[in-house]
């Protein structure tokens, strides 16, 4: 006798964007939690990425004086524990559980809240942490930089790094609500700001050809991070992800196709391979960069194509290039090609990768040719030292002028 079971369990989660979410007035955190007991006292406690607390020295008395102006929906059942972020806490396998434990002392049950504000990586710990205690507690995102804001932190994946490679431990959880606080934005180093465009670019050209237009027409006020043109960014990249999440038919990828990974494979490669020194964002690039070009190799996508796309990671002053890409392991093949076998294995052993055939027009492959990726990385490399010598010129040129300006002032 053969029985099949089908259990189908919705998800919904509301994502917010806005400005001001701790302050007494706005009143979208405290809606977000009591939506669907809008009568109960909601236990939380907050999770505060350090870098933040530090950047936003009056956050965690904000968090307090909050929780007071709506204490008949809210308590807060500790003091926001402020705790380290960046990929390091990614990397610490004892996190998790300190973190678990730390709930556990404030006896939370699975109807209280863990609210994370931090970064993409605090996000994806935290967020583990959250979805294995007690089988998931309820989490509320809020995200802190551009990519946590637009990509991971919408999502539905938490994860740590774990025996050398990047998120192999994580699970599917949706987080419970998520609010973007523009706000939050302003005082991140540049690195940050640009690393997380990455994931616009990416979306971008595998979704909506109108969209990548749109960043090529902003590219240089996005590039000084002018706030209206970045929260669209924002806003427009995040609302992508959402719907491939929702209409994809696998939100939860169990099967073999990634199409939101574009570029992701080597990413996560050059990431181990640097020391996680590469931000996620600056990889992402790099491995945009490398499957758009390897697109054209393939003869899938024209050039002049290939060169819109890398000339925009450029002006959003984006890495194309690392000389991690030209390091070779023992056997003498490049070393960030040992990504597509970690991909595959992620993967469930079918390789499953997506690459251009136009800008906005995504193709799976599911073989890919190594000494193409090689002529793509050589050909990376060539554009990147024309562009260094070219800066190079200018540097000199701007030296020259100033010796002479110096030489004629003090004639």
């Amino acid at each position: 006798m053969l029985h099949t079971q089908r259990i189908i369990v919705p998800f919904e989660y509301p994502v917010y964007f806005g400005t001001g979410i701790f302050s007494a007035e706005n009143t979208a955190f405290i809606d977000a939690l009591a939506r669907r007991e809008p009568e109960r006292r909601h236990r939380a406690a907050f999770v505060v990425e350090q870098r933040v607390a530090e950047c936003f020295p009056e956050l965690v008395s904000d968090v307090e004086r909050y929780a007071e102006r709506h204490g008949a929906r809210l308590a807060l059942v500790a003091r926001p524990l402020v705790v380290p972020g960046g990929e390091a806490c990614k990397n610490d396998a004892r996190a998790p559980h300190r973190l678990a434990a730390w709930l556990d002392e404030l006896r939370l049950d699975r109807q209280s809240f863990v609210v994370v504000v931090g970064g993409g990586a605090l996000q994806d710990m935290a967020g583990f942490a959250g979805a294995i205690f007690h089988r998931g507690i309820r989490v509320v995102r809020v995200p802190t930089t551009v990519l946590s804001q637009n990509d991971s932190g919408v999502g539905v994946k938490n994860g740590v790094n774990a025996l050398g490679k990047k998120n192999l431990f994580g699970t599917f959880a949706p987080p419970f609500a998520v609010l973007n606080d523009f706000d939050f934005l302003d005082t991140l180093d540049p690195r940050d700001k640009a690393a997380g465009m990455a994931e616009a670019v990416k979306v971008a050209l595998i979704k909506d050809a109108a969209f990548f237009r749109s960043l090529e027409n902003n590219a240089d006020a996005l590039a000084r991070f002018d706030r209206a043109p970045v929260a669209e960014l924002v806003e427009r990249c995040a609302l992508l992800h959402l719907d491939h999440i929702a209409r994809s038919g696998d939100p939860f990828e169990l099967g073999s196709s990634r199409p939101l990974d574009f570029g992701h494979w080597a990413a996560h490669k050059l990431e181990s391979l640097s020391s996680y020194a590469l931000r996620h964002g600056e990889a992402v690039a790099i491995g945009i960069a490398l499957d758009t070009r390897y697109s054209v190799e393939a003869g899938m996508l024209a050039e002049a194509d290939a060169d819109r796309v890398v000339s925009l990671l450029e002006r959003l002053r984006l890495p194309t290039f690392d000389r991690l890409l030209e390091m070779r392991a023992a056997s003498g093949r490049r070393a960030v090609l040992a990504g597509i076998d970690e991909f595959r294995e992620h993967l469930g052993g079918e390789l499953t990768l997506m690459m251009l055939e136009g800008i906005g027009f995504g193709r799976e492959v599911r073989k890919v040719d190594e000494g193409r990726f090689v002529a793509a990385i050589e050909w990376l490399a060539a554009r990147a030292e024309r562009g260094a010598t070219r800066a190079r010129a200018l540097d000199a040129g701007e030296a020259s002028r100033a010796a002479a300006g110096a030489l004629s002032a003090g004639r």
